[in-house]
C-alpha cells in the first residue's frame, strides 16, 4: 500500500495513561470514552489495575489503558502497581502524561519525568484541572519544557484541559490521533471497554465501599466476586419483556478481624449503603437486573500475599 493510501486510512493506537496519584487519570478515561470504564474516588492510588477504556470516532479508534498512579514506595503492594504502569508505558504506542495544574510539581513529579525520559517521542501531556482557582499554569509548562523539549519542527505536545468539566477533551483527542499510526480498529465499534463482567462489579463496589472510609482502610480491602448467576426473571410487566436478572454473590475482603465492623456499620447500616449505591451503578451499566447478595470477610495480611496480587492486579 503507497504512503497517501496509508494516510487514508483510520488510525489505531494504545495511550497510555499515566500520572501521580490524584491526577485525575480515572475521570478523563471515563470522559475520553463516554462511559464509565474506570472507579474514581478522592482516595490515592485507587486504581490497582490497567484499566482499557475504549474511543471510537471518525478518525479511528483509541484504547486508553488507564494505570495505578505513579508512587515511590517500598510496599509490596505499591511496587506492584508501579510494574503495571511501567509495563503499560513499554507496550504503548502513546502515552497521555496527566499532570494537576493545582499542585506544582515536585520529586513525584521529577521521578515520573525520568521514567518518560526514554518514551519522550510518544508522549503528550495533559494538564488538568485547570478549572480550580489558584493554578499555577506557568509552573507546569515550565516543568514540561524543562523536561520533554520539543523537537525540531515539532508543535506543542501539551493541551490544557478539565476532565471534570470537559474542557479541552477536544483539542486532546485530535492531538492523540494526529500521532496515532495508521491502522484498523482493535475492538468492535461499540465496545467501550474489554473488561469482564466480574472485574467490573468487583471494581463498583470496590468504589462504594471506599466512600467515607478513612485513614488506610480503602487500601486495606478488595472485593471478591464468588459467584454469578442468571435466574429467572420471573412475570413481566403487560407489554414488556422479562428483564434478565444476575445475582451476584461478592465480598469485601479486609486486611484484619478489626476492620470488618468498620465496613459493616452500626446494626448493618454501611454494607447496606454500599450494597444499594453499589446495585444502583450496576443496573445503569448492565442490561440485566443485578440482585446483590454483599457480604464481608477477613484476609489477613493479604497486601503480603505474592500470589494474591498477581491475581488481583496481573489481570
Amino acid at each position: 500500500m503507497d504512503d497517501d493510501r496509508m494516510d487514508e486510512r483510520k488510525k489505531s493506537a494504545f495511550v497510555a495513561v499515566v500520572g501521580r496519584p490524584s491526577v485525575g487519570k480515572s475521570t478523563l478515561v471515563n470522559r475520553l470514552c463516554g462511559r464509565k470504564v474506570a472507579i474514581v474516588s478522592p482516595v490515592p492510588q485507587t486504581t490497582r489495575n490497567a484499566i482499557r477504556g475504549i474511543h471510537n470516532g471518525e478518525q479511528g479508534q483509541l484504547v486508553f489503558v488507564d494505570t495505578p498512579g505513579r508512587h515511590r514506595s517500598g510496599k509490596k503492594i505499591n511496587k506492584k502497581l508501579s510494574s503495571v504502569s511501567a509495563r503499560s508505558m513499554e507496550e504503548a504506542d502513546l502515552i497521555l502524561y496527566v499532570l494537576d495544574a493545582s499542585r506544582p510539581p515536585g520529586q513525584e513529579e521529577e521521578d515520573i519525568a525520568a521514567d518518560l525520559a526514554p518514551f519522550a517521542g510518544k508522549t503528550v501531556a495533559a494538564i488538568n484541572k485547570i478549572d480550580l482557582e489558584g493554578v499555577d499554569l506557568d509552573a507546569v509548562k515550565r516543568f514540561l519544557r524543562e523536561h520533554f523539549p520539543p523537537g525540531e519542527g515539532e508543535g506543542r505536545r501539551d493541551v490544557e484541559i478539565s476532565a471534570l468539566k470537559k474542557r479541552g477533551l477536544d483539542e486532546l483527542l485530535a492531538l492523540l490521533f494526529s500521532l496515532a499510526p495508521p491502522g484498523e480498529p482493535f475492538y468492535p465499534a461499540d465496545f467501550y471497554t474489554d473488561q469482564d463482567v466480574s472485574f467490573r462489579i468487583a471494581e463498583i463496589i470496590r468504589e462504594k465501599a471506599i466512600a467515607g472510609l478513612r485513614d488506610e482502610l480503602p487500601h486495606s480491602i478488595y472485593v471478591d466476586v464468588a459467584d454469578l448467576e442468571f435466574r429467572d426473571p420471573g412475570p413481566a410487566a403487560e407489554g414488556s419483556a422479562p428483564q434478565k436478572r444476575l445475582w451476584v454473590r461478592a465480598f469485601i475482603v479486609t486486611e484484619r478481624e478489626s476492620q470488618k465492623g468498620m465496613v459493616v456499620g452500626k446494626g448493618g447500616s454501611r454494607i447496606k449503603v454500599i450494597r444499594v449505591a453499589a446495585q444502583k451503578d450496576l443496573n445503569a451499566i448492565f442490561d440485566w437486573k443485578i440482585d446483590l447478595d454483599l457480604r464481608v470477610k477477613t484476609a489477613k495480611d493479604w497486601r503480603h500475599n505474592d500470589a494474591l496480587l498477581k491475581r488481583l492486579i496481573d489481570r
